[in-house]
Order: C-alpha cells, then sequence, then structure tokens
C-alpha cells in the first residue's frame, strides 16, 4: 500500500533524499519520528515508512494516519528488518538515502548537515552523533561516548570497533549501496555492520562522519537489545562471512585475526553469565574456560575457581555483578 508524496522531487537536483523508517513495534513514537522528518530545513526528500509484519500495525497506522498523503507506506510480512530495508531501497527514488528508526528523531538540520558533508568530498556514507533520551537512565550523554570513532572511517576500523556507525544517522549514497547488494537478509542483526564492511571494501569507498549531534537516540526498556548474546553470535557471524571473501589484503586479514576471538570471547561470556543465571554450573564453568582461552582475562581465571569450589554460594554473591 502506497501514498502519493508531497515531496516532489525538484528537476534534475542532485540532492534528493529517501528517508527510510522500518516499522516495528513503535506505534507509540512513530508520529514523532515523521514528524522529525518533516521539521527538516531541507525539504527536498521522500519518506518511506515499512512496516514489516508488526503486531502493531493497527496502533501504526492510526498514528500515521494524518501523514499517509505525504509518506510511502509499505506493509510486509515479517522477514526480518533487513528486508525492508530492501524493500525500501528498491523503490527509493533519491540519490542519497537516509535512514531513522522509527523510535529516534533526527533534529532539523540533520539532511542539511549531512548532505553538506557527503557532498564535500563525494563520499559513499556519512554519519555523526546523536544524543541519548528517553525513559531509562543512560551513562552517555551521546551515542559517540559510548562508541567512539576514533580516525579513518575503513574496513579495519570497522572491523576493529575503532569507529561505530551510528545507523539513525547514517545519510549515504544509494548507488554504491545497490552495487554491493544491499542488506543481507540472512542476517538478522548485525545486517548493518555487514553492509557497511561490503561498502568499505568497495573501489574508491570514501566514508567519514562527524561529531555534531544531529539525532536524538532514544533508550528505553523495550528498545534495548533483547538478547545480548544473540547480537553478540551476529557480529561474530558477519565477522566470520567476512573472513572468507577472497579479496582481503594482509592488513585486513590480521585484523579479523585479532578481533574474531575477542567477539568469540564475548559471546561465551554472556553465554556463561545466562547459564550461570539459570544453575547451569557446569556449563558456565565451560562457558567461562573458553572465553578465557579465547581472551584470556585474569577475572574470568578467578570466576571459574570459584565456580568449581562452591558455585552456588558464588551464583548467590556474585553472580549479578558479574562482569
Amino acid at each position: 500500500m502506497t501514498h502519493a508524496l508531497s515531496n516532489e522531487r525538484e528537476g534534475n537536483s542532485d540532492a534528493f533524499v529517501s528517508v527510510i523508517l522500518p516499522a516495528y513495534n513503535v506505534a507509540r513514537f512513530i508520529a514523532e519520528a515523521v514528524e522529525s522528518v518533516f521539521a527538516q530545513t531541507f525539504t527536498n526528500y521522500e519518506v518511506i515508512v515499512i512496516n514489516y509484519g508488526a503486531p502493531d500495525s493497527e496502533e501504526i497506522e492510526r498514528a500515521l494516519d494524518p501523514y499517509m498523503e505525504q509518506i510511502v507506506y509499505v506493509k510486509q510480512e515479517d522477514k526480518g528488518i533487513s528486508a525492508a530495508s530492501n524493500a525500501a531501497l528498491k523503490i527509493a527514488r533519491g540519490n542519497y538515502v537516509a535512514f531513522l528508526d522509527a523510535d529516534d528523531l533526527f533534529l532539523p538540520t540533520h539532511l542539511s548537515d549531512q548532505l553538506a558533508l557527503i557532498q564535500s568530498g563525494s563520499y559513499d556514507l556519512v554519519y555523526a552523533d546523536a544524543s541519548t533520551f528517553g525513559e531509562l537512565d543512560c551513562p552517555f550523554q551521546t551515542v559517540m561516548q559510548g562508541n567512539p570513532s576514533d580516525g579513518e572511517v575503513n574496513f579495519i576500523s570497522l572491523i576493529e570497533g575503532r569507529c561505530t556507525v551510528i545507523n539513525t544517522t547514517v545519510v549515504a549514497r544509494l548507488e554504491p549501496i545497490l552495487q554491493v547488494g544491499l542488506f543481507d537478509e540472512n542476517i538478522r542483526s548485525s545486517h548493518d555492520l555487514d553492509l557497511w564492511l561490503r561498502l568499505a571494501k568497495r573501489d574508491g569507498a570514501r566514508m567519514t562522519y562527524q561529531r555534531k549531534i544531529l539525532a536524538k537516540h532514544r533508550i528505553y526498556e523495550e528498545g534495548l537489545a533483547a538478547d545480548d548474546l544473540r547480537s553478540l553470535e551476529e557480529e561474530v557471524r558477519v565477522l566470520t562471512k567476512t573472513s572468507q571473501r577472497t579479496d582481503l589484503t594482509t592488513l585486513e586479514q590480521a585484523a579479523i585475526s585479532r578481533t574474531l576471538p575477542q567477539r568469540k570471547a564475548l559471546v561465551e561470556l554472556w553465554r556463561g553469565k545466562e547459564r550461570l543465571r539459570d544453575g547451569d554450573f557446569k556449563g558456565a564453568i565451560q562457558s567461562f574456560s573458553e572465553s578465557h582461552r579465547l581472551a584470556p582475562n585474569k577475572k574470568l581465571r578467578m570466576t571459574n575457581l570459584s565456580l568449581r569450589i562452591a558455585p552456588r554460594l558464588f551464583r548467590r554473591v556474585f553472580g549479578a555483578r558479574l562482569v
């Protein structure tokens, strides 16, 4: 189901943006998100809302009803956020695309400031910082305080986590994304990292960021990662997939070889915490031992020793504070 647009592409303008909002369980936020796009100082855009099997579809559509003549609205079955984003990318009319999580907000100059940056150096992708707000306290006032970006954005800095793309601030050229194959629909989480890595390997790829706060990232209970372990497992899957490329340089292969064991160690750490919480002491010891093997850690060694000696006492006294 699609609707007419209020923003018509201005002749041969090379700055027309498709703003993509995947929608799933965001009925109470989505109108505010759409309003934040309509409040942009830059006005040559379209808004594509993709409802991918949301259980709150009726509520989403009621919230969007006042805007239906101003947006493109598409419904499809739940095949994941990657498939939803791809569906939007395939119908996007813009030279550029911007991604907005439907529980986040753009600040008024987001599109104009990011377009100025991306055009200043013929970049493929740019991102910025976002302030945090919402129902829960956050130890960081901005996303970059918790996930810093340091130095040049390239394949290696993305692999090693020295640069972390803040998705709700991304503005990117559409054509390179189409060329590298869109989001991998087999990846349910970390699909964005997978795409940015493939984009970074494109010949002549250029990516950068600015530290200016251009969006607001909402922190709330339902919006937190529902399953940190599964998210980490998907990141390992992305890194493993990437390691199998045949066009990696020696330095890129070395970066993956350093990073992959660290991420696998984190998976085992979280798996061990889940097993400890569930009273599976033998399984917890196995997971913590494997985590320590992959990334030696004195604290984990002491954890294993304590679990072997007095597992129930350890869980009661230290379990909630474990790493």
